[in-house]
């Protein structure tokens, strides 16, 4: 795990909660041959194997490559299905910080929109309105956020997604003006990027979820180093 810059922030007889790395798929789809975390987890669990479907195994949700922060990865298939279950009944709480291009003129909002795959193009979901011709089957979709701090051209958020849509929080932020720096695909054509940042400014900073023994747990991350110090050249501009 040393070697995959992996902390593991928690853990107990039925879980392990993993500080994810940017820079590093969770695990391989598409036959992507790069190493994932879960190659890594294998390595030192072994026993992972016998949870859940390969190739996923015991992860119990998924960050994007180089977004960073709080993983889960359940070590038994009864978590495994317990935590999977509150993440689909929405009764898990996740925040995440962003750092997005641009100022946001109200310190706290939400985005409701219905979310599906692009149809220009496939790597990309794209935000729908209700009542459209191509509105059919699209999955609703919803995104808090509150500022933290605004800089010269850009704003730091705290993000909560209501619901677990994939590109979620980019594809929303992308669609109100505001995409995240560095984010490749979101974000506008020729965006400039912050002093230092070579990945998207993206990192799943707090969770809270209810564990098999029924007790409630709050988990945080802290923003990685590579991420404080974009915001310290900001901050000295």
């Amino acid at each position: 795990m040393e070697n995959a810059k992996c902390k593991i922030i928690y853990e107990d007889n039925n879980l392990l909660v993993i500080n994810k790395p940017a820079r590093m798929i969770v695990f391989s789809e598409n036959f992507v041959q790069e190493k994932s975390l879960i190659n890594y987890l294998l390595e030192k669990f072994s026993y992972l194997k016998n949870v859940g479907q390969p190739f996923r195994y015991g992860i119990v949700h998924r960050l994007d490559k180089d977004t960073s922060g709080i993983l889960l990865v359940a070590k038994n298939n009864k978590t495994l299905k317990s935590l999977q279950e509150q993440f689909q009944k929405r009764r898990v709480v996740k925040k995440y910080l962003a750092l997005v291009m641009g100022k946001f003129k109200e310190s706290e909002g939400k985005i409701e929109t219905l979310i599906g795959r692009s149809l220009e193009n496939r790597k990309k979901q794209k935000v729908y309105l209700a009542l459209t011709p191509d509105s059919k089957g699209k999955r609703e979709a919803k995104t808090s956020y509150k500022v933290l701090k605004r800089f010269k051209d850009y704003t730091l958020l705290e993000v909560e997604p209501k619901t677990g849509r994939k590109h979620q929080i980019r594809c929303h932020l992308n669609w109100v003006h505001h995409p995240i720096a560095g984010d490749k695909v979101y974000g506008f054509k020729n965006q400039p990027c912050p002093k230092g940042l070579k990945r998207q400014f993206l990192h799943a900073s707090y969770l809270k979820i209810k564990l098999p023994d029924g007790k409630t747990k709050e988990f945080r991350s802290e923003l990685p180093e590579e991420l404080e110090q974009v915001i310290i050249n900001l901050k000295s501009i």
